[in-house]
């Protein structure tokens, strides 16, 4: 990890948020406001949904600056990544990587994130697992921990 990466973790107060929840098939499913569909409720998408809310609601991110689980290729392989927000101009500006709460946000997680940056070469780095959250700054090749996320 980068010298005091454990220091920064951001504390991340989610607005109250009453999703619409239903069952189909027997399977527990979420509506996406972004993606206007309804997505299978799993511990990634309960997290990816709630901070979300809070780039929205808190943050004030523009909510049709975000795009949510769109494919890129990374060389021959096709992935997805979890949130991007992008600037006025439409360039990309934040990747965020969201992991369920179990999942622990480490030296793997952020080498994921700097794969995505690759393809899609932005300024900001995110990582959360609804529990705790972690952001950079991408200068000159260089990860800068960030003590709180970036005003858009």
């Amino acid at each position: 990890m980068p010298v005091g990466f454990l220091l920064h973790m951001i504390k991340i107060n989610y607005p109250p948020y009453q999703p619409r929840i239903k069952t189909e098939n027997g399977e527990e499913l979420i509506f996406d406001e972004l993606r206007k569909a309804w997505i299978v409720l799993t511990p990634e998408e309960w997290v990816r949904q709630n901070f979300l809310q809070y780039l929205i609601l808190v943050a004030g991110y523009p909510a049709e600056l975000i795009a949510v689980e769109k494919e890129i290729k990374l060389g021959e392989l096709k992935k997805r990544f979890d949130i991007v927000v992008y600037d006025r101009q439409w360039k990309p500006w934040m990747i965020v990587e969201c992991k369920e709460m179990r999942v622990e946000l480490d030296q793997k997680v952020l080498q994921q994130l700097l794969r995505y940056n690759i393809s899609l070469p932005v300024p900001f780095l995110v990582m959360t697992n609804g529990t705790y959250c972690y952001a950079f700054e991408n200068k000159e090749a260089k990860l800068e921990p960030l003590v709180q996320l970036p005003s858009f």
